[in-house]
Formats: structure tokens, C-alpha cells, sequence
């Protein structure tokens, strides 16, 4: 078991790498991947699932600790990616499709890879957690609504059977993961230490299947949306720290909410792209799931060299340690 649990490790932190050599593999034969596109919610439902069993009372408990920071976190990352995408589709004027998915993905909450970026950027990962958990339950009622509001000009949106999606494939497995963890307890943290190993096969081979089902469309409008996504994706990280910034938060916090706002749950994209648009709307979020880990990556690393402010040090650093162990 050990052995798995230091092979999960392993592929968690090159995530990156494994899920632009599978981009890559579905793009050159996508034949192969196809038939994975009719699994994407299911494989959505296990990384939420997995979400579930790291969840923690402390991590709700931050909310009420320091909810200032939770709500600055929470409003920056359904504010700021959200209008980021709705100004790159009209400034670039994108056709309806590649405009639906990259509104959907800047609508959708942050994810789990957040929490460990901010781990490796010496960031607040308690305040991650938080952040991300928050966003994530509020996604049923805010995601459709954001989409239905900035998207529905290019294409129809049904906020309601969006609501349903999202209640399916991210509230329902989280609490039933929430609730094995309360039911099953010293048991699940065994299952803990191969999460990142399932987090990372689920969302490969969510991104190899989007990627094989629109490989032709790529090929013709892949830079661009490449484009679009390194903007968005840049923009997000860069405003989440100015937003940090002026409202006077610790340098460990401004990182914490770059990294929040910048990185989203891009699975979930592709889910209610595939799901209620079309193959070519979820490829905006299976490019970010791409980049979005390789940024992060190298954001996290230019913000480790930065120290923090004083008042970080006061934040127990042991307990933000296990904590982003437990969201990896």
C-alpha cells in the first residue's frame, strides 16, 4: 500500500506533465479516447467524491474564523474570471461555441489543484481550502446563473438543467464522500493517500476525451483558444493578487488568492460544456486544464521565493501542511 500511496504522490506532482502527454496522444489518435467522452461525468463525480473524503470540520471552520478572507476569495473568483471571460469573447470576438466554453469555465468554481499550489507557493492553504470549498458549494446556484447571464447572447442556456448537472456530479458525491469519511473514519485515510492517483486518471482521461471527440476543430482553431486561455488564465492569477493587494491582505494571503481566482475547476467545465452545449464548448476547459496546472506550477514557484509578511508566520504552519497533503 505504501508503494501506491508514494506512486500517487509521484503523478500528483507531475500532474502537468501527464495530462499534456494524454492531450497530446488523444490529438495524434484520437480513435483511441473517444469512447472514454460517454465517462466524463462519472469521472467527475469520483474526483468530487474524492473532494468529499478530504473535507474536514477545520475547513469550514476557517470560513467562520476569518470569514473576511473567505469573502474577498469567494467574490474574487466568481467576479474576476467570470467578466475576465465575458470581455476576451466580445474583445476577440469568438465564434458562439468557443465563447459559451470559456465563459462556462471562467463561471466555474476553483479546484482542488489550487490548494496545492498554494501549498508549494507558501501561500495561506487553510484560507485555499476554505475558499475552494465555499466556491464549490456555491456553484449549483452560482455557476448557472452566471452563465445564463453573460452567455446566453451566443447560445441558449437552461440555468435550471444546469442547476441539476451540477448538483449531480459536485454536491451529491461530495456528501456522500463527506459522509463515508464520518461513517468509515480512521479507514478512509488509507484511501487518502491514492486520491491524487484517481484525481489525476479522471481528469486525463476527461481532457484526452474532449480532445479526441473535437481533434478536427482543434486543429483549425486550437491556437486560438490556446491563446484566449493563457490570457484568461494570466489575467485571473495576476488580478487575484492586485485584488489581494488592495484590500490589504499578507503577502501568504495576496498569493493564496492569485492561485484561487487564476486556477479553476476545469472539469467541471468540460462536464456541462459536453453535457449542454457541444464537443467544441468543452475545449476551452480542456486547454485549461492544461495550462492552468503548468501556470500555476510556475507561479507557485516564483511566489515561493517571496517572503511572507509577519503577520504569516502566525498561521500554524503544520496544520496548512497537512492540509494541502489532504487536498493533493
Amino acid at each position: 500500500m505504501q508503494a501506491l500511496v508514494r506512486l500517487s504522490q509521484f503523478v500528483g506532482k507531475t500532474f502537468a506533465a501527464w495530462v499534456l502527454l494524454f492531450a497530446a496522444l488523444a490529438f495524434f489518435a484520437p480513435a483511441q479516447f473517444r469512447w472514454i467522452a460517454a465517462w466524463i461525468v462519472p469521472l467527475l463525480g469520483i474526483i468530487m467524491f474524492g473532494m468529499g473524503l478530504t473535507l474536514s470540520k477545520d475547513d469550514f471552520r476557517e470560513v467562520f474564523r476569518r470569514p473576511v478572507d473567505v469573502l474577498i476569495g469567494v467574490l474574487g473568483q466568481f467576479i474576476i474570471m467570470p467578466a475576465l471571460a465575458w470581455v476576451l469573447c466580445k474583445a476577440l470576438a469568438l465564434p458562439p461555441e468557443i465563447a459559451v466554453g470559456v465563459i462556462l469555465v471562467g463561471c466555474c468554481p476553483g479546484g482542488t489543484a489550487s490548494n496545492v499550489m498554494a501549498f508549494l507557493a507558501r501561500g495561506d492553504v487553510a484560507l485555499s481550502v476554505a475558499i475552494t470549498s465555499v466556491t464549490t458549494l456555491l456553484a449549483p446556484l452560482v455557476t448557472p446563473a452566471l452563465i445564463w447571464l453573460l452567455a446566453s447572447q451566443w447560445l441558449e442556456v437552461s440555468a435550471a438543467a444546469m442547476f441539476w448537472s451540477i448538483v449531480q456530479v459536485v454536491v451529491l458525491p461530495i456528501a456522500l464522500g463527506v459522509f463515508a469519511q464520518s461513517l468509515l473514519k480512521d479507514k478512509v485515510k488509507v484511501a487518502v493517500g491514492v486520491l491524487p492517483l484517481v484525481s489525476v486518471i479522471a481528469i486525463v482521461a476527461i481532457v484526452a476525451a474532449v480532445v479526441a471527440a473535437n481533434q478536427p476543430r482543434i486543429a483549425t482553431s486550437g491556437l486560438l483558444i490556446f491563446a484566449v486561455v493563457v490570457l484568461h488564465n494570466g489575467l485571473g492569477l495576476l488580478l487575484g493578487y492586485l485584488l489581494g493587494k488592495l484590500t490589504g491582505r499578507s503577502i501568504a494571503k495576496r498569493k493564496t488568492l492569485s492561485i484561487e481566482v487564476g486556477m479553476q475547476n476545469s472539469g467541471l467545465g468540460a462536464a456541462l460544456a459536453a453535457a449542454h452545449f457541444s464537443p467544441l464548448a468543452a475545449v476551452p476547459s480542456a486547454i485549461f486544464s492544461v495550462w492552468h496546472n503548468i501556470s500555476g506550477g510556475l507561479v507557485a514557484t516564483l511566489y515561493q521565493g517571496w517572503e511572507n509578511s509577519p503577520e504569516d508566520a502566525r498561521e500554524p504552519e503544520e496544520g496548512a501542511a497537512a492540509q494541502a497533503e489532504a487536498a493533493a
